[in-house]
């Protein structure tokens, strides 16, 4: 029975690249894609450079293509989303900010990551492999299902010899390929956006293509293949002669003097040059769908001059869309990071899988975009909040559930979810008050709702410890909330009369509202039942000087109660407190 290419009612972004690599395998091979039962299985691609800490620049690089991926297996296709790993690629440079590195680490420059140490401390076997690991763990946590691929084990145990050969064999025709953008100035580069983030500077800069290696020409002629040196393992060499009959190559190192005589057919201590590399691993893969970055998109880089390096070994460059860069806002205390740059690993410890899968679903890939480790995180979690409700109940837009519908889940199964997710703000609110104290953050979470009090914090997991991270780790310190051991005796002597009956309006309903709806309509209340109205009286109702007399009431009780103009959300605030400490503080 044949696909439908679209199987879908909603078209989205996703679902239209999924529809195009459906076309694009039947105009490679007409038929191939007809059922379940015979799909050869379709080939997408990313590709990371395990250089350093791989951030969430580098993620859109492998949630372009893994959401495209995923829909195409819930039409029933076969899919393999390959991620390779560039862990073959040259040591670059001493990355600032990891933990156990230091200067030492700049004699390595030139070595495969793989032969790389690792930094101090790391139970991993050397450097590609400890900063590998932080991302396989995260990608596993976003339901990421993919096979992984080191271009060291391809390399070094001969699986591209005869690549490596054919590209040798054919170094003029690649020369004479290259050769028409050594020619060219390269144009002045525009900008992409406004201010980019320093995270996706490092984005682009960790990826293949930043070195841009066209290959090493000189006297004997251009080609295409990069030895490591045999003694000191650096990539600093310069092929000096090479023979197509016998495959005899011969380099000299520049930077230790050592050279020697290797027969390439039987030599896998090198690899080709990343922008005949690049559309080699195409041509071998049968990719038919890889993302590229806008470092690799401009005219003469990588992406542009492998669409024809890649006829050379008999393939096709893959369809898929340029992507835009990926915005920071906040990052407090990224020290795990270079430089500050967080990885998928900083921002799943303050947020579920859910809704940074979301982030990466719900824009189009060449719509540039934030992700929040400020305080902006609670406003995103209120818009994911708002739209889950909304599906729930049938009434969001179509583009709006298949993005939420991309973000809860993977094609057979749903990502664990917090059982009972309580708004974002309030849990980061309970967890500063409560400082870590397990007992108190159950008690005011259960007094939140009488009606269906938590039972336990395991129903609001792990939304919650997602949120007390973000407390612990991106509040500073003199912004986080500490309740007064005394009451401020010289601020209540100096309330006005206003003043006084403002408090004491407050505590005259404490015990009849105390739980979270009903003390948020107690603490809005009291400046209207003062100006004349019902508690009740809705905006419209009421003149515009309401609203600043609810800030200075709230401005008051902040004062009393936390010594500061502002804070937690004030309802959550007196739970936190307690309903006879509040008194107390209060002056009663």
């Amino acid at each position: 029975m044949p696909i439908v290419a679209q199987s879908t009612e909603t078209t989205d972004w996703v679902s239209r690249f999924a529809d195009e690599v459906i076309e694009e395998s039947e105009r490679r091979a007409p038929g191939a894609v007809t059922s379940v039962a015979t799909a050869p299985g379709l080939v997408v691609a990313s590709g990371l450079s395990p250089s350093g800490p791989i951030h969430l620049g580098n993620l859109r690089e492998v949630m372009t293509p893994h959401l495209v991926a995923d829909e195409l297996r819930r039409r029933g296709l076969q899919v393999r989303h390959l991620i390779s790993w560039d862990d073959y690629d040259r040591y670059r440079k001493v990355p600032a900010g990891v933990a156990g590195v230091d200067e030492t680490w700049a004699e390595h420059i030139g070595k495969p990551l793989t032969s790389v140490p690792a930094p101090k401390g790391s139970a991993h076997p050397n450097w590609a492999e400890h900063f590998k690991a932080a991302m396989v763990e995260s990608l596993a946590e976003l339901g990421v299902e993919f096979d992984g691929i080191s271009q060291t084990a391809q390399y070094t145990s001969g699986v591209y010899r005869e690549q490596v050969l054919h590209a040798m064999r054919h170094r003029g025709d690649i020369d004479a390929i290259l050769d028409q953008y050594r020619t060219k100035k390269a144009p002045p580069k525009k900008p992409q956006q406004k201010a980019v983030d320093e995270a996706e500077l490092e984005a682009a800069e960790g990826s293949g293509a930043a070195a841009e290696d066209d290959g090493s020409s000189g006297s004997a002629g251009y080609f295409p293949y990069k030895p490591y040196c045999g003694n000191c393992e650096k990539d600093l060499t310069t092929v000096t002669a090479y023979d197509d009959d016998t495959t005899e190559l011969t380099y000299t190192c520049d930077a230790c003097g050592f050279s020697e005589t290797v027969r390439l057919n039987e030599f896998n201590r090198g690899k080709l040059v990343w922008k005949v590399d690049w559309p080699m691993r195409w041509a071998y893969e049968g990719v038919i769908f890889e993302p590229s970055g806008v470092d690799h998109s401009s005219p003469g880089s990588s992406f542009q001059v492998g669409g024809q390096i890649v006829g050379i070994f008999g393939g096709r460059q893959p369809i898929g869309p340029m992507y835009a860069f990926v915005g920071i806002s906040g990052m407090a205390k990224m020290s795990s990071s270079r430089g500050g740059v967080p990885t998928p690993a900083d921002a799943l410890k303050i947020m579920e899988p859910q809704l940074l899968r979301w982030l990466y679903a719900r824009r189009r890939p060449n719509q540039s975009f934030k992700i929040a480790f400020d305080q902006e995180i609670q406003r995103l979690y209120d818009e994911w909040d708002k739209l889950d409700a909304k599906v729930a109940d049938g009434e969001a837009l179509p583009g709006d559930v298949a993005a939420h519908a991309r973000a809860v889940g993977i094609a057979g199964r749903d990502l664990p979810r917090t059982p009972r997710p309580m708004p974002y703000r309030t849990l980061a609110s309970v967890a500063d008050i409560t400082a870590g104290h397990a007992d108190q953050a159950l008690r005011i979470l259960s007094e939140l709702d009488p009606a269906q009090p938590v039972g336990a914090l395991d129903e609001v997991r792990p939304r919650f410890d997602k949120a007390e991270a973000w407390i612990n780790t991106q509040v500073p310190a003199d912004q986080r909330t500490i309740v007064r051991g005394e009451p401020d005796a010289e601020l209540l002597k100096s309330l006005d009369d206003r003043g006084r009956e403002s408090v004491r309006l407050l505590l005259d309903g404490l015990a009849g509202h105390w739980s979270l709806d009903g003390l948020t309509h107690l603490v809005y209340g009291v400046p209207k039942v003062q100006a004349g109205f019902s508690a009740d009286a809705t905006p419209k109702e009421l003149p515009a000087e309401i609203k600043t007399a609810q800030r200075a009431f709230f401005a008051l009780l902040y004062h009393l109660l936390v010594g500061r103009d502002t804070g937690p959300r004030l309802p959550t605030l007196l739970l936190a407190v307690g309903q006879d400490r509040v008194r107390r503080l209060l002056g009663e």
